[in-house]
């Protein structure tokens, strides 16, 4: 099997995009047209040159929000829960939609559940709003009849992975904010204050101080090219993503950040917590193990952990336990090892990883909050010294401009 993307025309007249996994193109064209969509182009998903990607880089997802999509499943659960069918329910959830995109997303999965797919199916044709735990859990939830509780513990698994992201992102507005009102104080300093002083000197025919002289160079540089050095900051940040999207540089990449003090250790917390609570979820719901990890390789992200969880994956296949393998990789923090390794002991692996993600989501906030404790303080200290350091040099021009008047 291989991996295609394609460009399609859907039945509301409006063009789509994705990638279709298919053994060939004609595949994929006789699969979108069997569900009623016009194909224009298909093309192997890595055909693509490296500026040619560059090129194609999105700013924006074409998907629904996480937060849509929680709120989906959760409708989805209850009506379901209270004993409604699928057309119905998905029907009630497009009359209810909040906003014109999820309405038409969510009339597309009805119109598929309808022509007689599963939902899975239809989930899993919108992969830029679903993603394949997701599909997986829902699969499994028809598989084994019990849709509505599957559901209800996804949208539970979505709110707490929205509710940790959110907790980072709520942590870093205020260093953000500091640090962008500190330089923007700096360049205020830099481009409009410093230069009041440049023609005093020239009008006393006196040398200016080495530091003056330097800060108004550099001044000068920032009102002059300022802007380009902006538009060479932004270009240099898409060459590094699309950099990232090479499995080799991206291996690298995350091994790196894996070894720095303080953020290493946080970023392992937060996939622990995304492993065992994907592990965890999948294995309630009826995925085996093998299958689970398969999913989990998908969801986690960091490439070096992906390692350590294809080779967890080759030892269970193996009859071997889960822990060992995860455990010689050193990627994950030791606890998680200890509770894996207790819950299969007690044959109770998907009950003890939940409760290890719980664990791990406590440590991340604490870890947050450390990390808050040590950036204000330090972008503090640091721009003060800076905004000390371009005082000093006003306070020794002035000293010289005093000492000339003399």
């Amino acid at each position: 099997m291989a991996a295609f993307r394609y460009t399609a025309i859907d039945r509301s007249g409006r063009m789509s995009s994705g990638v279709m996994d298919a053994p060939d193109a004609a595949q994929v064209i006789a699969r979108l047209q069997r569900d009623g969509n016009i194909p224009v182009r298909t093309e192997p998903a890595d055909q693509r040159s490296f500026i040619a990607a560059l090129l194609a880089t999105e700013f924006g997802n074409t998907g629904l929000r996480r937060q849509d999509v929680a709120h989906l499943t959760r409708e989805l659960s209850i009506m379901l829960g209270a004993g409604q069918d699928l057309d119905r329910a998905l029907r009630f959830l497009v009359e209810t939609a909040p906003k014109p995109r999820v309405a038409r997303l969510v009339e597309q999965l009805r119109a598929a559940v309808r022509d007689g797919g599963s939902l899975a199916a239809a989930l899993a044709a919108q992969p830029q709003s679903f993603s394949k735990l997701y599909v997986g859990l829902v699969r499994a939830g028809e598989a084994g009849g019990a849709l509505a509780a599957t559901l209800d513990r996804l949208a539970l698994l979505l709110e707490r992975q929205r509710k940790l992201t959110a907790t980072v992102q709520s942590a870093m507005i205020y260093p953000g904010m500091l640090a962008l009102v500190s330089i923007g104080s700096v360049t205020l300093l830099l481009t409009e204050v410093l230069p009041q002083f440049a023609p005093l000197f020239a009008e006393n025919g006196a040398p200016m101080p080495a530091s003056t002289a330097f800060l108004l160079r550099f001044g000068a540089l920032i009102r002059h090219d300022g802007l380009y050095g902006l538009l060479g900051l932004i270009g240099l940040g898409l060459v590094v993503r699309q950099l990232l999207q090479r499995p080799g540089v991206r291996l690298v990449v995350d091994r790196l950040v894996l070894r720095l003090p303080v953020i290493g250790g946080l970023t392992r917390e937060v996939l622990a917590a995304r492993f065992t609570r994907t592990l965890g979820s999948l294995l309630l719901n009826g995925v085996p193990l093998i299958a689970a990890l398969g999913i989990v390789r998908d969801v986690i992200g960091n490439r070096a952990a992906i390692a350590a969880v294809e080779q967890a994956t080759s030892s269970a296949k193996g009859g071997a336990g889960l822990a060992a393998p995860l455990a010689a990789a050193q990627i994950f923090p030791v606890r998680t090892m200890h509770l894996l390794r207790l819950g299969e002991e007690t044959a109770q692996l998907g009950a003890i990883a939940l409760r290890a993600a719980d664990i791990h989501d406590e440590a991340v906030q604490l870890g947050i909050q450390r990390l808050v404790s040590l950036l204000v303080p330090a972008i503090t200290i640091l721009m003060g010294a800076i905004i000390g350091g371009i005082v000093s040099s006003l306070m020794l021009s002035m000293l010289s401009l005093n000492n000339l008047a003399g």
